[in-house]
């Protein structure tokens, strides 16, 4: 037998994201489908729901929003290099019925979260039935507006609290070394600028959620418009109920940059995919 091992025989993956924005809502340009695995990619398009600031800061957010998409985009295609798995790159989850997600191995959410009734039943559906989730920053973004309780649990509990502003790299510490999102990094290192959101009440208090890696306490005053003063501050966990991981990154131009940030994708990437019902596609 071949010692080749073609992953695309096994994995599918979609990425939905958002390229381009308009001062008032998402300017939503249609899926392009490429030959990678089967995720969903899901990017921004309730960033402007969550910011209420200025033009002076939308027309800021703007400039990170287009750069995001093309260096989490470009990120991921990289993942693919000879051909490993089928990536589908999406600006519209609305398109997506549970009939369609149920044939991808994990979506993966930048800065975005289904919605509308109709896209928020299918991925419930969808997760509900082992399906995987890999979401950045503002996908998990929620407060007494979004009126989602199904997904204020599935996170975990916790509601969006107060953030730090500008972006600014921080110390970060790793809770646990034993998991396999963890395992190689080491027990604190600074990773790249960022809007790191607290969230209450802390996520750690639920018995469901592993908390993986945590804002360091060190950081404190956290900040220079909007400073975040103390805390329990986690910013990668997972809900062990799911297949699936948040990790608070991903607002910034920096975020695929780091190489040790860069491992800690991959890795919570490769988790999540490793744990499909069926079977790990990393296994020959």
């Amino acid at each position: 037998m071949s010692g080749v091992f073609y992953l695309c025989d096994v994995l599918k993956f979609i990425i939905h994201g958002l390229y381009k924005c308009s001062l008032s809502q998402a300017d939503l340009i249609s899926h392009t489908h490429e030959r990678v695995s089967h995720i969903v990619l899901d990017f921004c398009d309730e960033l402007y729901s969550i910011y209420k600031e200025t033009f002076k800061k939308s027309f800021s957010d703007i400039s990170f929003i287009t750069k995001e998409f093309s260096l989490a985009t470009d990120f991921f295609k990289k993942l693919n290099y000879g051909d490993g798995f089928i990536l589908d790159i999406t600006t519209d989850f609305s398109d997506y019925t549970y009939d369609k997600l149920k044939d991808y191995q994990v979506v993966v959410m930048l800065n975005a979260s289904p919605n509308t009734p109709q896209s928020r039943r299918a991925f419930e559906e969808y997760m509900e039935n082992g399906g995987g989730w890999m979401g950045f920053h503002a996908a998990a973004y929620n407060d007494k507006n979004t009126r989602w309780p199904w997904f204020v649990r599935f996170l975990g509990g916790g509601v969006f609290l107060c953030n730090n502003w500008p972006p600014q790299p921080v110390l970060v510490e790793a809770d646990t070394q034993a998991h396999p999102v963890t395992k190689n990094l080491p027990q604190e290192f600074v990773v790249p600028a960022s809007e790191w959101y607290q969230w209450t009440p802390s996520p750690r208090k639920n018995t469901d959620v592993e908390v993986l890696i945590s804002l360091s306490q060190k950081n404190y005053p956290l900040g220079i418009k909007d400073v975040v003063n103390f805390g329990d501050f986690p910013i990668v966990w997972t809900n062990k109920n799911y297949r699936m991981i948040y990790l608070n990154m991903g607002h910034g131009d920096e975020e695929f940059m780091d190489g040790t940030q860069n491992l800690l994708l991959i890795n919570a990437f490769r988790w999540v995919v490793s744990q499909d019902k069926s079977g790990n596609p990393f296994v020959k």
